[in-house]
């Protein structure tokens, strides 16, 4: 028995759990308070995909003649996928790795429409990519079913949402509380039967749904719905993503029909409160509430009425994802793309480094919102702690940093934490394309467990960036990229078309730009999507300035989604297939050649950007700009120093020998004896070890005691070969 209810409605992702329960609950253990956390989306997904679920789809009715040809091919399938469907969730889920062979001999998997699209397999996967070909062949095989489920089941479904297009612009209640109070659906009938086994179990006082997505919103109203029918006394109460953006201007009574309490914003503190009040009640006079919807005196009010501030992020304490069944999770790849596939496959531990961005002028953002307006980074230590306490409680090694925007000086200082402490871990997060990430700081958190970084390049066009105040230029982002790309890293580029004034010309140019960053490999992953007015960024707030006119429509449930005209007048929604075709084909590494033309079944301009513009770009070389006030890191621990005689014609002289064993190479490097002698000192004073690193002047003024022209030294051939091989990094 648990006082709180912690629940993630269904659905968000496949492949590990959304991280704001785990979040809440490791703030509540802080407080002493009992709670219990609860992903129903992973839940349902494995009792649909079950071998009785998949029998109880096949034993609705459908009308045989008049289905599509894919559903007629399924159905006539079914005992196949009945007969495997078991096995393939057991093999996704990490526990049966020697099924691959069977999937990979293309005569175990019954296959409809979605194996017409499989990708050139050992192209994709190479002749040994065994468990990775074998996971898209039994993703297909999932996406056939859902395919199926769509058509005849319940056209709401999804993977990773459901009944999402309710929850989009619903400025009014109405559509979603008709759906709400009419039939239960195939879904929720398997929903609400975990449901109510979790609430006879937990027996809790307060249940908190997590709503991050439109996909999460129907199930959260249809589950509270059903608490209030089954069990009255429980209190039910609504936070996350979706409030935090929609609900902010809530009117509508109905929604209170189903929830008690709808919070906004940082949930911590609204919560404690909320559970002070229900769990609690009669020890205090006047409750308190922070940032919390509520019905009194038969209308909808905003309270706000509690002095207490929000808590600081380091001490909001380690998220907790005890209670979730972190062994049943589903790994699945969708396309052959190792970047693309980070989203879907593996299971990943979720922490923030920074809450807020730290940039927070983008216009297309809602940098209004307090989430991404209140920028408060954690300390590199009290993050590696965080890193190490989940590590032990997960079993887990792999992290998903989910900021705004990660810090380039934090990261770097995490780097170097993980590093000082010898751990061995995995990690991505999402970035601005910064100067800062120079080759050296790629290098470095390359060699801390850094894979892969998303970041937003949008409008690959100068004038447009300058318009979305991103801070960043299209050479910028190329030299970024290959930064990053060079060290290992691979990066996924979030793209925009649509934008406020955008011209066609801009959007082929745009076009021209990301085919040339991936022709030169220096990004491996990207998404369009077309730009969408929010009515708490920039352009939302100031419409005017950005020459576009929102259709104004009267707010009683959801705002965000705004309607709007383009002075332009051009209709961007016609570029989006021939936009995604292009990258999906340039993801994997094909058709660079075709012309734009190609990807479009209307006319389009040609491009105005030089064929080698990307290339040109990347000529520029700052290896030998001299910084001062660079953090000077040293990567060497296995370091051996050989003195040697040189002979030449006239004279002998003594030199010294410096081998570096790398982990995959040996560097050699000859200096004079007394530079070697500086150099070795040098090491072991700033170890990686050692948490003071100091700066390049500094360096200078240690040398120059006792030699002279430290520039010549530093770069110098054997320093050069040094700094090539990551001994040595300027940071």
């Amino acid at each position: 028995m648990k006082d709180l209810l912690l629940l993630t409605p269904p659905f968000t992702q496949l492949n590990t759990p959304y991280p704001a329960t785990a979040y809440i609950k490791g703030f509540l253990n802080t407080k002493n308070i009992s709670s219990f956390q609860v992903d129903l989306g992973i839940e349902v997904i494995l009792g649909l995909f079950s071998k009785n679920g998949i029998q109880e789809i096949f034993n609705k009715e459908i009308d045989i003649q008049n289905v599509s040809e894919n559903s007629q091919r399924i159905f006539s399938l079914r005992d196949e996928y009945v007969k495997t469907i078991d096995q393939v969730i057991s093999f996704l889920q990490g526990k049966t790795p020697t099924l691959a062979r069977q999937i990979c001999s293309m005569n175990f998997l019954p296959e409809a429409s979605r194996f017409n699209q499989l990708d050139d397999m050992e192209f994709a996967f190479g002749n040994m990519g065994l468990q990775d070909k074998a996971k898209h062949l039994a993703t297909l095989y999932l996406e056939d079913l859902s395919d199926y489920i769509v058509e005849n089941i319940d056209p709401d479904f999804g993977f990773s949402r459901y009944a999402e297009r309710l929850g989009k612009s619903a400025n009014s209640f109405d559509e979603l509380y008709s759906k709400i109070t009419g039939n239960e659906t195939f879904i929720d009938d398997i929903t609400l039967k975990i449901l109510n086994e979790k609430l006879e179990s937990v027996q809790p006082k307060l249940v908190c749904f997590s709503v991050p997505f439109p996909g999460n919103l129907y199930s959260a109203f249809r589950c509270a719905k059903f608490i209030k029918k089954n069990y009255p006394h429980i209190k039910t109460a609504m936070g996350g993503g979706f409030p935090n953006t929609e609900l902010r201007e809530l009117k509508d009574k109905r929604v209170f029909e189903f929830f008690d309490f709808i919070t906004l914003d940082d949930g911590e503190l609204p919560i404690e409160l909320l559970y002070r009040n229900v769990c609690h009640s009669g020890q205090s006079e006047k409750p308190q509430f922070k940032r919390t919807f509520l019905i009194e005196n038969n209308a909808v009010v905003y309270k706000n009425n509690s002095e207490r501030h929000d808590y600081k992020q380091a001490d909001i304490g380690t998220p907790d994802y005890s209670d979730l069944l972190l062994d049943q999770y589903i790994s699945v790849i969708e396309i052959a793309n190792p970047m693309h596939s980070l989203w879907s496959d593996g299971r990943w531990n979720k922490l923030t480094m920074a809450h807020g961005c730290y940039w927070g002028k983008c216009t297309f953002c809602d940098i209004s919102l307090d989430y991404i307006k209140i920028y408060e980074p954690i300390s590199a230590k009290i993050l590696v702690d965080r890193i190490e306490e989940l590590i032990r409680t997960t079993g887990e090694t792999g992290f998903h940093f989910v900021d705004e925007a990660a810090p380039p000086a934090l990261m770097r200082e995490v780097a170097l934490e993980i590093l000082r402490r010898n751990l061995v871990v995995t990690w991505w997060t999402n970035i601005r394309f910064e100067k800062s990430f120079t080759r050296d700081l790629c290098f470095l958190l390359k060699l801390s467990g850094c894979v892969a970084v998303s970041g937003g390049l949008e409008v690959a066009s100068d004038r447009l960036l300058k318009l979305i105040d991103k801070g960043i230029s299209v050479d910028q982002v190329a030299k970024v990229t290959r930064n990053f790309t060079e060290a290992g890293i691979m990066i996924h580029a979030y793209l925009m078309y649509g934008y406020p004034t955008q011209t066609v010309q801009e959007t082929v140019d745009s076009l021209e730009m990301v085919r040339q960053l991936f022709e030169m490999g220096i990004l491996q992953s990207g998404f369009w999507h077309q730009f969408a007015m929010t009515a708490h960024s920039p352009v939302g707030l100031n419409p005017e300035e950005f020459g576009v006119t929102p259709i104004k429509q009267e707010i009683l449930f959801a705002n965000n989604d705004v309607d709007f005209t383009d002075r332009t007048g051009i209709d961007h929604g016609k570029f989006s297939f021939g936009l995604k075709k292009s990258l999906f084909n340039y993801m994997h590494g094909i058709n660079f050649e075709l012309p734009l033309q190609e990807w479009f079944d209307f006319k389009i301009p040609r491009t105005t950007v030089h064929p080698d513009y990307i290339h040109d770009a990347l000529l520029e070389n700052e290896d030998f700009n001299f910084k001062g006030n660079s953090k000077i890191v040293f990567l060497a621990k296995n370091v051996i120093a050989e003195n040697r005689i040189k002979i030449k014609k006239k004279y002998n002289y003594t030199y010294t020998k410096i081998i570096v064993h790398l982990k995959t190479n040996i560097v050699t490097v000859d200096f004079d004896e007394g530079h070697a002698e500086w150099l070795m000192k040098i090491f072991n004073e700033y170890s990686i070890e050692n948490i003071k690193k100091p700066t390049l002047q500094q360096l200078k003024t240690d040398f120059e005691e006792n030699f002279e022209n430290f520039e010549l030294f530093w770069f110098s051939k054997p320093i050069q070969q040094l700094k090539e091989n990551g001994v040595i990094l300027s940071l």
